[in-house]
């Protein structure tokens, strides 16, 4: 069982858009656990509000934004 960050886009609804470079070629990330995937949404979270909080950003997502989906069959 692998689990998925996704993100609410408006063009195309919830989707995956996390993803990692090996070799020049981008390939979506999965997690091993529900928890490894929330931990790191949090991260990702917390880094935003500090990038706002210093004045890098003009919002920061929030985390109704995002959500972790169990993907069934998925082996990669």
């Amino acid at each position: 069982m692998k689990y998925e960050i996704q993100h609410y886009t408006l063009c195309d609804g919830w989707i995956n858009t996390w993803s990692y470079y090996e070799d020049d070629h981008e390939y979506p990330t999965f997690f091993e656990t529900f928890e490894e995937a929330l931990d790191s949404l949090d991260e990702f979270l917390d880094d935003e509000q500090r990038e706002f909080e210093q004045g890098n950003i003009e919002s920061p997502y929030l985390r109704e934004e995002f959500r972790i989906v169990k993907l069934e069959g998925v082996t990669a």
